[in-house]
């Protein structure tokens, strides 16, 4: 019977089996040492014994910290997928991920809690780095991305300026999290904070040209990738995923939950299920500081029950800045997606890698873009408090 045979197996292993686990192992010493990088765990197991016998050994494993190795693999991975799918553009799209870069990916990705694709927290969170180490991180000629794809300088500046909105939006949120939240105090502070991501977000001045694989990196809802992509040795099944995209920023959804906005009307559904299925793709710490923002009390009710107007006033002061920063997002997106997009499609000349049918009027994530921007904007304008 098979587990007869497993059993001699086991007794008797053929000679060339047992030669290769034993005698070629016993041959020449074992490795003893992990890489400098793993002394954490070779001090835990070089005292596992007695850690074990003292009830100790979790409370060490717990004092391990995490590595931002982890995070940077992820970064050079995300990207390096990115070139491998789409180095060919609309005319040769790799659907199948080979195995020696899909496990990995996907099981670093795993250990993050974040999906195997390129996400808004890769590209431009983690993806930067100062070229004078003692100069200002706030000045865009002193930082460079880590990684990045075809473009040139409109790719970079992309992901540059998008880090100094995100660095922009910083205090803002701190705001958001402090222990003493005075209404007044918190509204003041974020309705100046809009004012100033709206500047730099004003400095976004792209040439036209950005990387075309890079606005379309998504395979869910594409008809270029109708089934996902497959990755090899990771999943059996193809996975479709959103690819990187605003609607990812940790930012925008805490700014939504301090103020109340609501996406429920019938014109904003979509938009509102698109949205909230985005946080499935950032960090799980920002997932959880959205969480507690939404179970907060809600200022949008604390202020209208109030009756204090200058409370009303500074809340809708909130609410158009944050609308006037959606309504301008939408220009930008006009000219340097949307056209920008059409007529890489109409110069394919212009761009060394073939333009995808799929940009016209979707965004970054896949998402039907100026229709979603425009529900976002009106659903913001529609939390303004009444007089």
């Amino acid at each position: 019977s098979p587990l007869l045979h497993t059993f001699a197996w086991t007794v008797h292993p053929p000679p060339h089996t047992f030669e290769n686990c034993f005698f070629s192992a016993a041959a020449s010493s074992p490795q003893q040492e992990l890489p400098p990088f793993y002394r954490p765990w070779m001090e835990i197991a070089n005292n596992l014994p007695s850690l074990i016998e003292s009830h100790q050994l979790r409370a060490q494993v717990d004092k391990v910290p995490n590595s931002h190795h982890v995070s940077l693999a992820r970064l050079i991975l995300s990207f390096i997928t990115m070139g491998y799918v789409w180095q060919e553009g609309e005319t040769g799209i790799a659907k199948v991920l080979p195995r020696n870069l899909a496990i990995p990916y996907g099981e670093i990705s795993r250990v993050l809690g974040l999906p195997p694709i390129l996400v808004h927290a890769d590209l431009i969170l983690v993806n930067w780095k100062k070229r004078n180490p003692f100069g200002c991180e706030c000045l865009p000629r002193n930082l460079e991305p880590i990684v990045c794809l075809p473009g040139g300088s409109s790719t970079r500046g992309f992901i540059l300026v998008t880090f100094l909105v995100e660095k922009a939006a910083v205090p803002g949120i701190k705001v958001t999290s402090a222990p003493d939240r005075r209404v007044s105090f918190v509204l003041d502070a974020v309705e100046g904070i809009y004012t100033d991501l709206h500047q730099h977000l004003g400095r976004r001045n792209c040439p036209g040209n950005l990387s075309l694989p890079l606005l379309s990196s998504s395979w869910k809802d594409n008809p270029s990738l109708p089934e996902g992509l497959i990755y090899e040795g990771f999943c059996d099944q193809p996975l479709a995923y959103s690819g990187g995209s605003a609607a990812q920023s940790t930012t925008l959804h805490a700014f939504d939950e301090l103020l109340g906005v609501q996406h429920l009307t019938l014109l904003c559904v979509c938009a509102a299920a698109f949205l909230h299925s985005m946080r499935d793709y950032m960090p799980r710490p920002h997932r959880a500081f959205i969480e507690e923002l939404r179970r907060a009390p809600p200022l949008r009710r604390h202020v209208s029950r109030s009756g204090s107007e200058r409370l009303r006033l500074a809340y809708n002061k909130c609410v158009a800045a944050l609308s006037d920063l959606r309504t301008y997002h939408i220009a930008m997106v006009t000219k340097y997606v949307i056209i920008a997009g059409r007529n890489a499609k109409d110069k394919p000349a212009l761009s060394s890698i073939n333009p995808l049918s799929c940009l016209e009027g979707r965004g970054t994530g896949g998402s039907g873009l100026l229709s979603f921007l425009k529900s976002v904007r009106d659903a913001t304008e529609e939390a303004t408090l009444p007089s």
